[in-house]
């Protein structure tokens, strides 16, 4: 399984650099899914910050063929909490609450996290999970420091 961060349905949905590399996954053998968490980020800024209408943002999300994510159960909840207690810092390390429940959803399918925030990509390293590193907006790819 892939699990997905919200910036790869966004560039994908709005055909930005990682699109064609996240087609790629999604056409691929392997169970691709994004969190529920990661389902309301990316209708949050497509409508609000994309200004499309909802109806067609859940359209768009429905037909991505998506695998229905497993329930994100309390304590997965709690370990993404930990993580961005951990690992979070203003300046060096600014990953969301989303990102760190990505990161932990991850680890606990066994899957791997397809990616171009480096904030986000920093945490797999540090954690030991598999990463996909896609392209940023500017076509730039993180690499481990």
């Amino acid at each position: 399984m892939i699990v997905l961060d919200a910036y790869a349905v966004i560039a994908f949905l709005l055909g930005e650099r990682a699109a064609a590399e996240v087609g790629e996954l999604l056409r691929s053998e392997e169970s691709v899914a994004l969190t529920a968490l990661g389902v309301a980020e990316v209708v949050d800024r497509l409508v609000r910050g994309a200004g499309i209408e909802a109806d067609e943002v859940m359209l768009d999300l429905a037909e991505l063929g998506l695998a229905d994510a497993p329930d994100v159960e309390a304590t997965l909840m709690v370990r993404a909490g930990l993580l961005r207690a951990r690992r979070y810092h203003r300046q060096r390390c600014s990953v969301s609450l989303a990102d760190c429940l990505v990161v932990e959803s991850a680890r606990e399918w066994g899957a791997a996290v397809a990616s171009s925030d480096p904030h986000l990509l920093d945490v797999c390293r540090l954690e030991g999970v598999a990463a996909i590193v896609l392209p940023d907006t500017a076509g730039n790819r993180w690499t481990s420091s």
